[in-house]
């Protein structure tokens, strides 16, 4: 009696396929490799044990190779068969987990938006609680990206951004403007050191952006920026901390590592809160950079959408009376 393997039929070493391969072969194809068994797999699928042999004949002829060696009364997988087994478990794995997320949020009413690191976490998610809690219906996805999503094409609902009035800007709501203030935490301050004068933050260490002088965007926010206005064009401190993010910045000043030049709107909270305390108060600078509303075309009359905006507004106009924001009216495009 022969015992040896038998594999299927030689396959051609034949013109490389370009086509996808049915899901459905794929499905038999992972079944009867957790089982090794195409009885045991065709009880798995509702399926009888030729349907589940034919898909599995044509995965192999679509792939090329033989992916089980078929023994007298036992299956195997080959180098090729465990190779794809590893590949393929998990892809489908990822797309059925997708399909169980799209059915459950189906019919739901909810609010994607896309901001920036930032301001996602130091200004919109410590107020979302507030939202939820009156909103209950509504589910809330926040993408957090430093690159700008097209609202035209994307499933993005609202973008909330921040830049010069423009182009990125037109049809937008403008929320806040923005000053900077030099903070710091409240047990650096009891360094001893004196903080009286601007040039006085030259014995701290001072903290900012590190990429500040690469882009005219981050220019604005840079410590260089405050000295020159100042006429200290000369000034060196102590020592520089270089962060990439503002959530950074702010972290490291509330953290006693340093002085920060920060930016007003995401910093107001913990002024009010006495985490941090602003410093030479008469000192500020003024930033052309302004928080923005867009809409997405296609969800502006959304009932959910409406309403995210009508709360976001009331949080923008605390954010303004907290910082003494007076917005310039022609910037100020409110939407339809």
């Amino acid at each position: 009696m022969n015992r040896q393997a038998h594999a299927p039929a030689e396959f051609a070493p034949a013109v490389q396929r370009t086509r996808p391969v049915a899901t459905g072969h794929w499905r038999a194809f992972l079944a009867v490799a957790r089982h090794l068994n195409f009885r045991a797999a065709a009880d798995e699928l509702a399926l009888t044990q030729s349907a589940v042999s034919r898909q599995i004949q044509a995965l192999e002829d679509e792939v090329g190779v033989a992916l089980f060696l078929r023994h007298t009364r036992a299956v195997e997988l080959t180098g090729a068969g465990a190779q794809l087994q590893r590949a393929v478990a998990p892809a489908l794995e990822r797309m059925d987990t997708a399909v169980r997320l799209v059915r459950q949020t189906a019919g739901r009413r909810s609010v994607a938006i896309t901001t920036w690191a930032s301001f996602a976490s130091m200004w919109l998610i410590p107020r979302m609680e507030a939202f939820q809690r009156d909103n209950p219906g509504i589910d809330i996805r926040i993408d957090a990206s430093d690159v700008p999503v097209d609202l035209e094409t994307s499933d993005v609902d609202l973008a909330l951004r921040y830049s010069l009035p423009g182009p990125g800007t037109q049809g937008g709501q403008r929320l806040f403007g923005e000053q900077l203030a030099v903070v710091a935490s409240p047990w650096l301050l009891k360094s001893g050191k004196p903080l009286r004068t601007p040039a006085d933050v030259a014995q701290f260490t001072l903290i900012e952006a590190g990429d500040a002088h690469r882009s005219q965007h981050l220019e604005w926010l840079s410590w260089r920026r405050w000295f020159d206005a100042r006429d200290l064009a000369k000034l060196q401190p102590e020592r520089w901390l270089y962060f990439n993010y503002a959530h950074q910045i702010v972290q490291a000043a509330l953290a006693g590592q340093g002085l920060a030049l920060a930016r007003m709107p995401l910093i107001a909270d913990a002024l009010a809160s006495g985490d941090l305390v602003e410093v030479l108060p008469d000192h500020r600078i003024d930033s052309p950079l302004a928080y923005w509303l867009l809409v997405g075309p296609r969800s502006a009359q959304r009932p959910e959408i409406k309403a995210f905006c009508a709360w976001l507004e009331i949080q923008a106009q605390a954010t303004r009376e907290a910082i003494g924001d007076v917005p310039d009216p022609d910037l100020n495009d409110n939407l339809d």
